[in-house]
């Protein structure tokens, strides 16, 4: 549309300056006036009002940068801009009506060239959901590798009968009942979080009230089940494990690490366990009193939720949106039990500088947005962020790595294909949390999954081939991640 649009309609039409009429007279005529003078009688030019020019309106772009230009002053890329024109209901007959642009995108590139970026300074919140203390991510660490020392005091419980498919005696209810309650357990941390970040602690408590002893039920009946005739003890072990498994994830997402620490402190009784013989009494009684008090540190965390102390809330999120976390958990939880126990315990003790360079991440993303002025400038900078946080964990992998094959008994020996292999799982686990922390969970779940599918199947047809299916799936992340998390709008909150 043209600009006439905007001319304002002009003023009053003056009438012609009237010519009056001589008047009769008797004296003598006027004298002729001399040349680019008025003639006597007539109105003079300079006297004369002279016509109203219609005005220009104020640019409707102008307007509408001023409206917005708090906005667009911080956005590092005209899609934000284009997006937040769509948001405020603009269509692009709208846009091409008033502002004379042909669509979203274009008005938006005219207004992010029309509005001086000007980005706050960087703001370091005193305690925000990304900025993280290492002890505590470190805390963290060690109680999710304590539980291993578990299964050194019950070795010699469950070494009675015959293993199957190749494997020690006991191992299959405890893979069962294992893999049960990690599916089940990651889904209910996620069902309870996203209570939290919902604002309502009231469903939250109740989801792991209801949820935990469920998961229990479900991963000692599925431990039960599988078990063989003559795996009596190895059904109990697991029992026992699935309890555990719910307590410990309540006391984690409630944030009770320092808890749950004491409660699996009995379990140092295994180190002597690594050198010496214990006796049988005492195994057990170790392991009950260590998941005796998990067991009741969240029965009493749990205690303000108990049935009819709380009102019902909201109906919450599909419950179906927690399921690809489960899956995630039990693509992550087979790939850890295939690396061996050594690794094991490397792994589970490398979650907490993990979980800690996972904030560091989120941190310095949120922190660049504020500093930056491009989306070119974000992109290189996110790049680096990922590369330092992803070579430090896998440097911290690295040295632990080393020193739980040099310390754990009947270890596999330290070669360069076992710790490039190891490396491996690390990237595809630390990735796989870092797109899990942005939502991209379902991609993370079928890539591991899949990388725990073609690990399963290269150990028991050609085991040289399991490095190919980690690092097919680290490769396959990193793709991922450099597509989905170094663009600016992924790191909106």
């Amino acid at each position: 549309m043209s600009g006439s649009l905007w001319l304002k309609p002009g003023a009053t039409r003056d009438s012609l300056p009237q010519i009056p009429r001589q008047r009769a007279t008797t004296g003598p005529a006027p004298a002729a006036s001399p040349p680019g003078l008025p003639a006597p009688g007539l109105p003079s030019p300079a006297r004369q009002r002279p016509t109203a020019v219609p005005a220009l309106a104020p640019d409707p772009l102008d307007e509408l940068a001023d409206r917005l230009d708090g906005l667009v002053a911080v956005a590092v890329h005209p899609d934000e801009v284009a997006a937040l024109l769509e948001s405020d209901g603009m269509t692009d007959d709208h846009i091409r009506l008033v502002y004379g642009r042909d669509d979203s995108f274009a008005l938006a590139e005219d207004l992010y060239a029309r509005v001086e970026r000007r980005h706050p300074a960087p703001e370091v919140p005193a305690a925000g959901p990304w900025h993280t203390g290492l002890a505590r991510c470190l805390l963290r660490g060690v109680v999710f590798a304590l539980p291993g020392l578990a299964y050194v005091l019950g070795a010699p419980l469950l070494a009675g009968g015959a293993g199957r498919y190749g494997l020690p005696p006991g191992t299959v209810p405890l893979f069962a009942g294992a893999v049960t309650g990690w599916v089940w357990n990651q889904a209910l941390a996620h069902r309870a979080y996203t209570w939290f970040g919902l604002g309502d602690r009231a469903a939250a408590l109740r989801a792991l009230l209801v949820g935990a002893p469920a998961g229990a039920l479900a991963g000692a009946a599925v431990a039960v089940a599988a078990a063989a005739p003559g795996e009596g003890p190895a059904a109990l072990f697991g029992a026992g494990q699935a309890l555990y498994l719910a307590a410990a994830t309540v006391l984690l997402v409630l944030g009770r690490e320092r808890a749950l620490l004491v409660a699996l402190s009995p379990l140092a009784g295994a180190v002597p366990a690594f050198r010496y013989d214990l006796p049988e009494p005492l195994r057990v009684t170790l392991l009950l009193l260590s998941l005796a008090a998990t067991t009741g540190f969240a029965a009493l965390v749990l205690r303000p939720a108990r049935p009819g102390g709380l009102a019902r809330g909201r109906g919450g999120p599909p419950v179906v949106r927690s399921l690809p976390y489960g899956l995630f958990g039990l693509g992550s939880g087979l790939l850890v039990l295939y690396a061996g126990a050594d690794a094991v315990i490397a792994l589970t003790l490398s979650m907490g500088p993990a979980e800690w360079l996972l904030h560091r991440f989120r941190a310095a993303g949120l922190a660049r947005l504020r500093l930056l002025t491009t989306a070119d400038e974000f992109r290189r900078a996110a790049t680096g962020a990922l590369a330092r946080c992803l070579g430090g964990y896998l440097a911290v992998l690295l040295v632990l790595t080393t020193a739980a094959a040099l310390l754990w008994p009947g270890a596999a020996a330290v070669s360069a294909p076992r710790i490039a292999s190891l490396l491996l799982v690390g990237a595809v686990l630390w990735l796989g949390l870092l797109l899990q922390a942005f939502g991209a969970v379902a991609s993370a779940a079928v890539v591991c999954l899949l990388a725990a599918v073609a690990q399963g199947l290269a150990q028991a047809f050609a085991p040289a081939a399991g490095p190919l299916a980690a690092g097919a799936a680290a490769a396959a992340l990193c793709v991922l991640t450099c597509v989905l998390l170094v663009r600016p709008t992924a790191h909106r909150v």
